[in-house]
């Protein structure tokens, strides 16, 4: 944490979080969540702003490859706000853009359309049969402690999606729920800092909120 961020946590100043603005975003909604929650929300295209944020917020509504493409530029400042600690939260596409590939890109010949990486594994479609988009409200079954979801265990969550993640790693998997299949709904990498809900905390009610008041939480930590 830097020296004007520790002298803020120290006044008691909200936690600063940086939404992105790639072009596929429910921005509106995201920070008026975010503003519930207790934080001091800027929504911006500049990367510049990731360095002085406590926390970083990456929404998305949208294709995989259109959302890699489109945070093209933010790769670098993205992945250097990770390495130095402060806390990345991907809602969504933005989740699935925290992975290292998605079977979607696949399915329209543009395999390589990369992610992000910071929690290696890919993004299937959901099998041949099942109706998608999945869309609804779901349970929440925590498998692991993690600062996120705290308070959340068993309450519900609003999904829309046609692809889930599945992380490399079985630890990475912090809460799952089911739609015929049981899959990640919400994801962490090693370091816990870098996290992601396949739902949209800013359309899940009182779940969704103690979500976002939990990532405010961890902004200030």
């Amino acid at each position: 944490m830097s020296t004007q961020r520790a002298s803020e946590r120290e006044r008691g100043e909200a936690a600063s979080v940086v939404v992105v603005d790639y072009g596929l975003g429910n921005l509106r909604s995201v920070t008026r969540g975010l503003e519930r929650a207790g934080a001091n929300v800027e929504v911006s295209d500049d990367p510049a702003t990731f360095a002085s944020a406590d926390g970083i917020v990456l929404p998305g509504v949208g294709a995989f490859r259109e959302g890699v493409e489109n945070a093209g530029p933010y790769r670098e400042p993205l992945l250097d706000a990770a390495e130095s600690g402060t806390p990345v939260f991907g809602i969504c596409l933005g989740m699935q853009m925290l992975l290292t590939s998605s079977e979607e890109a696949e399915r329209t010949g543009e395999a390589d359309a990369r992610g992000l990486d910071l929690i290696p594994g890919t993004n299937l479609r959901f099998a041949e049969g099942q109706k998608v988009p999945h869309m609804g409200w779901n349970r929440l079954s925590v498998k692991r402690d993690h600062p996120l979801v705290e308070g959340v265990d068993g309450e519900y969550a609003y999904f829309v999606h046609s692809y889930y993640a599945v992380p490399d790693d079985e630890n990475a998997t912090v809460a799952t729920t089911e739609y015929e299949v049981e899959f990640p709904a919400i994801v962490a990498d090693e370091t816990g800092t870098v996290f992601g809900t396949q739902f949209h905390p800013e359309k899940s009610g009182e779940t969704g909120l103690q979500i976002l008041r939990n990532f405010v939480s961890i902004c200030t930590e």
